[in-house]
């Protein structure tokens, strides 16, 4: 009835699903009435604990309250009240406990009324005691009516207590009955369900076995070898029957997948060998990644063009072997392209070529001349020179070119693509950074350095100079009645004054000299190497330069202008951090204005 095995298995699981649902269904019937009965049995314990604790707090009442009668000491009558509430409270709670049961549930009620009464008997006496009649407390008691009453009180508790413990032993039992009975249920209906699946489940396997066998047979026999090997007739279940259809039609692709083995592995040579190729390429294109990676780092955090330079002639040459060549980038105007850097003995003109001159500039792409007389040669380049000139793209902008002599090859077009990119980009941070750096140290109005860096820079030459024991000279010096100029002819008159002042300064002090803007109309000159007396010559030639200046604003004259200098030479006892050298050029300064301006004053500071 049932051709699939999956079917079979459905039902066997259904049948197997169904004996554990029964069994499991009879097991929490009969746990859920086993837990009843403990649960009853547990109800009558509490009945019985709760009403012998009710009796056992009246007859301590009872026992304090004789106590304080007969000795007459307080201390038996303090716990008489919290003994009576405990008794009333306890009962009260054994009444409420046996609601269920309506016979006991009487015997309660009377029980905790003639509690009731007999605490009202055992405060008479007591509250006489209290008052100190003693005499008539004791009549009270000796009257016999307390006695009779706790008598009564006994025999109806017995009676009580004896009938729960009947019904907690009868429930205990009844307990004990379902449970034992649970244990069998349990036991029996386990050992069916097992017989159950393992009756089931060895019908399951004799079904799989057979086509089974069938199966690895026609297997065993197509792997010897036998590629007309088949599996014939019915395999008793519709999968089986779908595998050795399966296995039938791969038997026939297999015997034509035979037929074509040998095409088969010739193509499999083919593409392993394209796969080693593109493996090795792959290789070697990682390591160029990893080489360019390292050269990227480095120019990024080169400082000057000298290490940019450094860097680039150490990697070029082992990016692209037996290529020499040099970089070329734009100058500041744009008119030039500069060297910045060759290899493999490459010789470059420090002047550098027109941008015209060169055809891959011209084009915006590469140019190159792999045989001679094939294409336009550069005109930076000789005239029968194999060469690649590769300009370098920034932001749409061309910002140089690299320039290879010799053939590229087709495998190292990749290695050159990806140099230029690094190159560019390493280029315009290089410039980025020396301009953002140039914008922190320059002073923007005259482009002489500010005052920043002329603090830092003198702590470094005084701590050379120390070090060295060489002269070092500071020059102090200020535009004399500058207010002048802003007062008749305006602030940017003012500004042109001192524009073509820090000209003068710059184009007349020695490359090494560090001319500064101090602040205002004043100026610093720091002068390593050279001591006072030596630097009032050239200070003198600047002060006479300064003072045949006709500074012009607009179509004004703005007539002439001079200056006065304070010159002092650092010594060990001054400062480290140059503010007792400052100090002592800008006294020899002021000692120059007092001796009335445009002149030049040596300090008499000791050095």
């Amino acid at each position: 009835m049932l051709s699939s095995l999956s079917a079979r298995i459905a039902a066997i699981g259904l049948v197997v699903l169904i004996a554990l649902a029964s069994l499991a269904g009879l097991l929490v019937d009969a746990s859920r009435q086993t837990s009843q009965s403990f649960e009853w049995a547990g109800h009558s314990a509490e009945v019985i604990e709760t009403t012998e604790a009710a009796l056992g707090d009246l007859r301590e009442a009872e026992s304090g309250q004789r106590g304080f009668i007969i000795t007459r000491n307080p201390a038996y009558a303090r716990s008489f009240a919290e003994r009576v509430e405990s008794s009333a409270r306890n009962i009260a709670v054994a009444v409420r406990q046996t609601a269920d049961n309506p016979l006991q549930h009487a015997r309660a009620r009377e029980i905790a009324t003639l509690m009731a009464q007999r605490a009202v008997f055992l405060r008479q006496p007591l509250v006489l005691a209290r008052r100190g009649d003693f005499a008539g407390a004791v009549a009270i008691v000796a009257s016999g009516r307390g006695r009779e009453l706790m008598d009564a009180i006994s025999v109806r508790a017995t009676g009580f207590l004896d009938e729960e413990r009947a019904l907690q032993t009868s429930r205990q039992d009844a307990a004990d009955r379902r449970l034992a009975g649970g244990r069998r249920l349990a036991i029996i209906g386990a050992v069916v369900v097992a017989l159950l699946v393992v009756g089931s489940f060895a019908l399951l396997i004799r079904g799989i076995r057979r086509p089974l066998a069938t199966m690895m047979r026609a297997m065993t026999a197509l792997g010897g070898g036998e590629q007309d090997a088949r599996i014939e007739g019915r395999m008793g279940s519709e999968e089986f029957d779908r595998l050795a259809r399966g296995y039938n039609a791969m038997a026939e692709r297999l015997r034509t997948a035979v037929a074509d083995r040998a095409d088969s592995e010739r193509q499999l040579q083919t593409a392993n060998a394209e796969l080693h190729r593109n493996s090795e390429t792959l290789r070697e294109r990682g390591s160029v990644i990893e080489l360019l990676g390292g050269m990227s780092h480095r120019m990024q955090a080169a400082r000057t063009d000298d290490e940019l330079a450094q860097i680039i002639k150490v990697f070029v040459p082992r990016v692209l072997p037996n290529l020499p060549g040099a970089l070329y980038a734009h100058n500041n105007s744009r008119n030039c392209l500069v060297p910045i850097a060759s290899w493999g003995g490459t010789a470059v003109a420090a002047e550098g070529f027109a941008p015209e001159r060169c055809w891959a500039l011209r084009r915006g792409q590469s140019h190159s001349v792999a045989e001679a007389g094939r294409d336009i040669v550069c005109g930076h380049v000789g005239a029968d020179e194999l060469y690649h000139c590769e300009p370098l793209l920034a932001g749409g902008e061309v910002i140089g070119v690299l320039y290879l002599r010799g053939r590229i090859e087709d495998e190292n077009r990749f290695r050159m693509a990806v140099l230029t990119e690094n190159i560019a980009s390493a280029l315009v941070n290089h410039r980025l950074q020396r301009s953002l750096r140039e914008q922190t140290i320059r002073d923007p109005l005259t482009g002489l350095f500010n005052r920043r860096y002329m603090e830092e820079t003198l702590k470094l030459e005084i701590a050379r100079a120390a070090r060295a024991g060489t002269p070092l000279s500071l020059v102090m010096c200020d535009i004399d009645h500058f207010k002048r100029f802003n007062d008749e002819f305006g602030h940017d008159a003012g500004d042109a004054v001192l524009q073509h002042v820090a000209a003068e300064m710059r184009g007349r002090f020695r490359d090494g000299d560090v001319v500064c803007r101090f602040g205002g109309e004043e100026f610093t000159i720091i002068a390593p190497g050279t001591t006072a007396d030596a630097l009032a010559g050239r200070v003198e030639i600047v002060r006479r330069a300064i003072a045949e200046l006709s500074v012009r604003h607009g179509s004004r004259s703005l007539g002439s202008t001079s200056m006065s200098f304070g010159i002092a030479t650092w010594s060990e006892p001054m400062a480290r951090d140059g503010s007792t050298l400052i100090q002592a050029a800008d006294v020899a300064l002021y000692q120059s204005k007092r001796e009335g301006r445009n002149r030049a004053t040596i300090s008499l500071v000791a050095a």
